[in-house]
């Protein structure tokens, strides 16, 4: 599944989901509120009916258990609500009145088997609940993946359809960079300014073709331990033959991690050729590293949206696609590679850290 992919798919079952289970929490406290009030007034029934069994002298073997007590009590000039029914932490209370003026039976109930009936209601409702969770977890599930079905199919088709326009552009590509190599030989063609050009114009094209080439391999990146000085190493080299007037250092101690060998290197390809193209005249480019990170340095103007540049088609310059930091940044997140930027008037710096 690609990244973008499981993205749709994590939104779709996440909203989905969270719908569906704020709807069963709230259905279920609802629920619970219902059902307890239902048992304390059934609680208060209880009481009612103990009070007419002592007045109408009536049988009260059901009663012995010790949970019910009572007595008669003497509110002088006190009127009391015949609805009156108190709740404390231990017991229910009720106050019934007699004939006598002023003078009422005390019904009191212990809370015990209320609040056992109580914890066996939470119970089941959290059963329930957790149960009906399982269930539309697993809907989701397979609602989010008929859902992607579509999207799966056309990004394949994409897929296919990008695999074999890069495939087909490799021909016309080499063939063209073989000729100009061939042109170059000539006196005559060395220093023409409109073939030194085309020259550039090829190289870009040929720099696009790797990128989208690595790019497609994104989601099927096969890991291996890779010396990260050694490739920058190979990476200077080249760019030290296209560039004269630039200083290459390179300070690079032993640091190797776990990373797929082609897409590195296009991403150090891609953030050193950056780092050469928008230097200053007789600037420098220093690769140096601390710990786990790989530092990439140059001098040059200050990055003015530091922020945005791993954005799709981002430039400061209208020469540039733009689609090579977001392949860098692309590359880095389907590797696990924390990639930053530091810019400041003097330079900017790359920090490429990589988890052990």
């Amino acid at each position: 599944m690609h990244h973008h992919e499981k993205t749709a798919f994590l939104k779709f079952f996440i909203t989905y989901f969270v719908s569906v289970a704020l709807l069963i929490l709230t259905a279920g406290f609802f629920y619970y509120v219902q059902i307890q009030n239902h048992l304390l007034k059934a609680e208060e029934f209880s009481l009612i009916e103990y009070a007419r069994h002592i007045k109408l002298h009536l049988n009260m073997d059901e009663y012995q258990n010790n949970t019910f007590s009572h007595k008669f009590v003497e509110k002088a000039g006190k009127h009391i609500d015949i609805r009156n029914f108190t709740i404390s932490d231990q017991s229910f209370m009720k106050y019934i009145p007699t004939k006598k003026p002023y003078f009422y039976l005390q019904i009191s109930k212990k809370k015990s088997l209320f609040e056992k009936k109580l914890f066996e209601l939470k119970i089941k409702i959290w059963t329930l609940q957790f149960l009906l969770l399982l269930i539309f977890a697993f809907i989701s599930y397979k609602l989010a993946r008929n859902a992607l079905k579509p999207l799966q199919e056309s990004i394949a088709t994409l897929d296919k359809f990008a695999k074999d326009l890069i495939h087909d552009l490799n021909t016309p590509v080499t063939s063209i960079k073989l000729n100009m190599k061939l042109l170059e030989k000539k006196e005559e063609y060395r220093d023409n300014t409109p073939l030194q050009r085309v020259k550039k114009s090829i190289e870009t094209i040929s720099e696009l073709h790797e990128n989208l080439t690595i790019l497609l391999q994104e989601e099927t990146l096969q890991l291996e331990e890779v010396n990260l000085c050694k490739i920058s190493q190979e990476i200077l080299q080249t760019q030290e033959q296209l560039y004269l007037n630039i200083l290459f250092i390179q300070e690079c101690s032993n640091l190797s991690a776990k990373l797929n060998t082609h897409a590195i290197k296009q991403i150090l390809q891609n953030i050193i050729s950056n780092a050469c193209k928008y230097n200053i005249k007789n600037g420098y480019v220093k690769i140096y590293t601390k710990k786990d990170t790989l530092y990439i340095q140059n001098s040059g103007l200050k990055i003015v949206d530091p922020e945005k540049i791993f954005e799709r088609s981002y430039s400061s310059d209208k020469r540039s696609s733009g689609i090579g930091l977001d392949i860098v940044n692309r590359l880095a997140m389907a590797m696990h590679i924390e990639v930053k930027v530091e810019s400041d008037e003097e330079s900017n710096t790359f920090l490429l850290k990589f988890s052990s």
